[in-house]
């Protein structure tokens, strides 16, 4: 085992997957934790074969007892956690908020909410008790978190709950020298941000393509942060394609 331990959630795909192999390529440990056992197993795999430390294990960030036992398997196997990336993230059909179903609604507050409050309680824990102590959260915020899209209630609303999130998680750390930053995306090219490149209504009722962000500049993004100290954090960065019709939406 070699570098400092590091989470990611949603590590099975997209964003997660990609911040995963950048921690693994910059000489973290990183535990792979998601819903999908199949891709957490592969990429958990390749890290193997590359002689790098990786961990899976299948996690349902809903279930607050899934996420507790998902921290207690990280204390078990390697003592501490330096470093969270709370990912995992879900979004719902665009459709208008009338016609949107409970269950659609809580699917979305489950993942993107409950998830990272669930995972920043465990890490919290875990982080104010180590030898030495403290640690680095990072929430995958979005641009959502300040402007929404149409027909976006349940995502817009979780992604602005997290940013207060952020704010009281990096409040609350500063005692126990756990620093808490979040990255909002614009557009990251993945499958969920791919009907962008295919034309998405737009505030003011036209569709347009709009274009999308490499994922590269995101991992880049998310590892500075991950090496700062602990003594300095970026509170929030935003990282978007730069002519992606953010500034003046709406």
């Amino acid at each position: 085992m070699t570098g400092k331990i590091a989470l990611v959630t949603g590590a099975g795909s997209g964003i997660g997957r990609a911040v995963a192999l950048a921690l693994l390529q910059a000489d973290y440990t990183v535990v792979l934790a998601g819903r999908s056992v199949v891709p957490l197993a592969e990429l958990a795999l390749q890290a193997d074969r590359a002689g790098q430390q990786a961990l899976a294990v299948p996690t349902d960030v809903r279930d607050a007892a899934s996420v507790k036992a998902l921290f207690a398997r990280i204390k078990a196997t390697y003592g501490r956690l330096d470093l969270l990336f709370n990912n995992a993230g879900v979004s719902a059909p665009a459709v208008p908020i009338d016609e949107l179903t409970t269950d659609q609604w809580h699917a979305v507050v489950g993942t993107n909410l409950d998830g990272v409050f669930f995972c920043t309680r465990a890490a919290f824990g875990l982080m104010k008790t180590q030898n030495p102590r403290g640690g680095r959260i990072i929430n995958n915020g979005s641009v959502s978190a300040y402007t929404p899209r149409p027909f976006s209630a349940p995502y817009t609303a979780t992604k602005h709950a997290v940013l207060g999130l952020t704010k009281a998680t990096a409040l609350d750390g500063r005692a126990h020298d756990i620093a808490c930053s979040q990255i909002d995306i614009g557009n990251a090219d993945t499958d969920m941000a791919a009907r962008m490149a295919l034309g998405i209504l737009q505030a003011n009722g036209e569709v347009a393509v709009e274009p999308l962000l490499d994922l590269r500049h995101v991992t880049d993004a998310v590892l500075y942060i991950a090496n700062l100290p602990l003594d300095a954090n970026v509170l929030t960065m935003t990282v978007m394609a730069t002519k992606m019709p953010l500034v003046g939406r709406g």
